[in-house]
């Protein structure tokens, strides 16, 4: 019986192994794995968790590859009061003495050398601990990325929410999207002081906008009002640098001695109205740049009523625009503002098929051929506009109720057979915005150092949306130049000695300049130098200078005008100067090797004696320096002559005398 025993307990071991082993996935069976086990628990509800799977090794030999596998889970959005998730471990320390005292932990974000420690810091003092060298799975390795800590570890995860996914958003915020569903809107805007009025609204940034900049150069103050889609307001102050939040939105905020600058990565959580407080009589230039959403989209209705009651009729669907925000339908003015927007075509269908009795009349009253679509309200372009800015504009158009053959001709007829549907209007307001207006800027410095000179300032046109455009009356254009006069005196003192002077072009032409690249703040970029347009003598070289700034949500450079930049614009072009000239007028570029010298077998020796004085008192003229020596049988001297343009010619000391008598 014992034997008898042993035998069936062996029997079920082995139907035990072989049923493990079958449920092994086929990958597995070439190697000493089992089968992987059950996922664990998430470690989150919300926000974004881990989960893993183990299995064990069954040889006595070492297995090759991890005996634990992890995956993300609950990707859902947390509530917006759940606060936290590493705010919420360094809370949990606060009952735990520290050195013999309880403090209040705020978390440290963004740690460059190890992001999945849990570094915080006591409230109130600069004191910065490792409180727990992991933090919990599925806390966020930065403040602005999906990538996840993962048993101390930071993993990647892709905007699709898988581990080690490459996926991104777009500047949309659509995973893997091409950038199509929204539209960069960047523009600038400088302060008007009038009379009485202490504040002024900059730009209105609409609801699910993403990654707004802005900069405010001068001495005014930046705050935000946000409106709900229900009409809520709430307004948020920004007095000092940090975080601040409005409408579920995050707001990073710098105040700097001379500028400020506000940045929301987004989706703004309501329409945000950027507003500035006036600090004193100087103007502020705000400069802002974000990705607005199409919030107005084309949708497919649903069948209208079929065309007859029985018998055999057809129906149709059309295309009505309406409001991503609201859910609401609007006129389809809206929906052609988007060029991305493509109206989609109506469908045809069967319906009421069944015969009809002799009594009913409404197959008499409207009988329709096969295929037969319905009739339809069919208007005309809307006419121009009455005012072109400014408000109070109209503009009009025709509709009527048309029917359409089977050849596609479209008549006339009564307009009952159209009031299925609700009539379009035929008047609506057009061009209520404010007329462009001219916006000068500050003037340049004065052209010269001393004396008289011009300067010049920079003239905008700006239309409604701040930005720079056409349509202001050219006759009310505010003058770009004018003189100024420094008060230096333009001469030097006649006891001061001459001083050398030394060409552009003495410096080296082409210098190595550091490599500049684009950066979070707008910053002129040059390019390389171009080589110079002459082989000797003076000439000219030319280099690109834009003003770019870098995206670091797309890491993508984008061109801007020169005027968001700060600083002055570095030269474009500069004189260079390669080696002398050797001929004389009219001999060209030729090198200096290939100058002869006055006798065949002389050697020469140059030495620098100074300038003559000026041949002419104005207008220009000649500074002569005798810095050739050599002595022949005539006892001839060369000499070099510079020309007011800094090109020298060689002439011989004798040659210069007989001309001069």
């Amino acid at each position: 019986m014992e034997l008898e025993s042993s035998v069936c307990k062996l029997l079920v071991m082995t139907l035990l192994i072989l049923n493990s082993r079958t449920a092994r996935s086929e990958e597995d069976r070439d190697t000493l794995w089992d089968a992987w086990g059950s996922w664990s628990e998430c470690s989150r509800t919300c926000g974004g968790g881990a989960s893993y799977s183990l299995r064990r090794c069954l040889s006595s030999r070492i297995c090759e590859g991890q005996n634990i596998k992890y995956r993300t889970c609950s990707n859902v959005d947390c509530p917006p009061d759940a606060g936290d998730f590493r705010a919420q471990q360094c809370s949990a320390h606060a009952d735990v003495r520290y050195q013999g005292e309880f403090h209040d932990w705020l978390p440290v974000y963004n740690d460059p050398e190890n992001p999945c420690s849990l570094k915080c810091k006591a409230k109130g003092s600069g004191l910065v601990v490792e409180l727990a060298p992991k933090v919990l799975d599925g806390t966020r390795c930065y403040t602005e990325s999906l990538d996840m800590c993962i048993s101390g570890v930071c993993q990647i995860v892709g905007c699709d929410h898988e581990l080690g996914s490459t996926s991104k958003e777009d500047n949309c915020g659509i995973c893997n999207g091409d950038g199509s569903s929204c539209r960069l809107v960047r523009g600038h805007y400088k302060s008007q002081h009038v009379s009485g009025k202490t504040e002024d609204t900059v730009v209105i940034i609409p609801y699910q906008s993403r990654h707004v900049r802005l900069v405010l150069k001068g001495p005014d103050h930046l705050y935000v009002e946000g409106k709900t889609l229900q009409g809520v307001r709430t307004e948020v102050i920004l007095d000092r640098s940090g975080q601040y939040h409005l409408e579920n939105t995050t707001m990073d905020f710098q105040k700097l001695s001379d500028k400020e600058i506000l940045r929301m990565i987004g989706p703004l959580g309501a329409d945000f109205t950027i507003k500035i407080q006036f600090a004193s009589e100087a103007d502020s230039v705000i400069q802002y740049i974000y990705y607005q959403p199409i919030i107005h989209r084309w949708r497919e209705t649903d069948f209208f009523p079929c065309s007859v009651t029985c018998g055999g009729g057809y129906q149709l669907t059309s295309a009505e625009c309406y409001d991503l925000r609201t859910g609401r339908v609007v006129v389809d003015q809206y929906c052609h503002y988007y060029p991305e927007n493509v109206k989609p075509k109506p469908k045809l269908q069967e319906c009421n098929m069944e015969p009809c009795l002799d009594s009913d009349g409404y197959k008499e009253i409207m009988p329709y051929d096969l295929y037969h679509p319905l009739p339809r309200w069919e208007s005309s372009p809307w006419t121009s506009c009455s005012t072109s800015c400014g408000g109070g504009g109209i503009q009009s158009r025709s509709v009527t109720c048309v029917e359409e053959d089977m050849q596609g001709n479209m008549t006339p007829t009564e307009e009952w057979k159209c009031l299925y549907s609700p009539k379009t209007a035929i008047l609506q307001p057009c061009n209520a915005f404010s007329c462009p207006t001219w916006v000068a800027q500050e003037w340049s410095p004065c052209t010269v150092t001393c004396g008289q000179g011009l300067r010049y300032r920079v003239v905008l046109c700006i239309d409604h949306r701040g930005l720079h455009a056409g349509g202001c009356n050219p006759t009310t254009k505010p003058h770009i130049k004018e003189e100024c006069l420094v008060t230096v005196p333009c001469y030097k003192s006649i006891d001061t000695p001459p001083i050398e002077a030394k060409p552009v072009w003495q410096k080296q032409a082409i210098e190595l300049e550091e490599e500049v690249t684009a950066t979070e703040e707008p910053t002129f970029i040059t390019g390389p130098w171009q080589p110079c347009s002459r082989t000797c003598g003076a000439g000219t070289q030319q280099r690109a200078v834009k003003c770019q700034v870098l995206l670091s949500f797309s890491q993508t450079v984008v061109d801007l005008p020169d005027d968001e930049c700060e600083g002055k614009k570095p030269p474009p072009v500069q004189l260079c100067y390669r080696k002398p000239c050797s001929g004389g007028p009219g001999e060209g570029d030729k090198s200096e090797e290939e100058e002869e010298p006055p006798r065949g077998g002389d050697l020469l020796d140059w030495e620098y004696e100074g300038f003559t004085a000026c041949s002419e008192s104005c207008g220009g003229g000649l500074y002569i320096t005798s810095d050739c020596h050599f002595q022949d049988q005539s006892r001839q001297t060369g000499i070099k002559v510079w020309n007011k343009n800094g090109v020298y010619t060689r002439q011989w000391r004798m040659q210069l005398k007989e001309a001069e008598e």
